[in-house]
């Protein structure tokens, strides 16, 4: 990943911090949420950043040293059942920010962050189909089994 593309999401993921903070702001005198969703959101935040840090230590043992650009399928994890795992757990990683959070912003932002890695999983093995003729046919893009 180039730098300019680490500064762009950088950057994207603290503007949505800030507007999520100012968000809660806004809230302040409102009644809490007939749900509390604080303690699933806990829960789900953690397996969320657990699950994508995983995938991502296992994508990075995929480069051998030196420069070389050769791609290979990923294995280990949930890479058997779905192409971006780590996509799945950052997924869950936000929805569990938008049940602590409980504002219209977060579920926004989440359902805005969930449409649009579901579509990036999808052209990810529309690509791998492409590519790999081993490739297995049912591996899914981002949700076991369905998706």
């Amino acid at each position: 990943m180039g730098l300019d593309t680490m500064i762009v999401i950088l950057v994207s993921y603290m503007v949505a911090s800030a507007f999520m903070i100012y968000s809660q702001h806004l809230t302040k005198g409102f009644p809490e949420p007939p749900i509390d969703l604080k303690y699933l959101g806990i829960a789900l935040f953690l397996v969320g950043v657990s699950g994508n840090f995983y995938h991502h230590y296992l994508l990075s043992k995929l480069r051998g040293k030196g420069n070389a650009k050769e791609y290979k399928i990923p294995k280990g994890g949930l890479f058997g059942l779905v192409v971006c795992p780590h996509y799945l757990f950052e997924v869950l990683g936000f929805w569990g920010i938008a049940f602590i959070a409980q504002t219209l912003y977060a579920f926004s932002f989440t359902l805005g962050s969930t449409l649009f890695l579901m579509g990036r999983s999808y052209a990810t093995r529309s690509w791998y189909l492409s590519k790999f003729e081993d490739f297995p046919k049912g591996v899914k893009a981002m949700i076991p089994f369905i998706f």
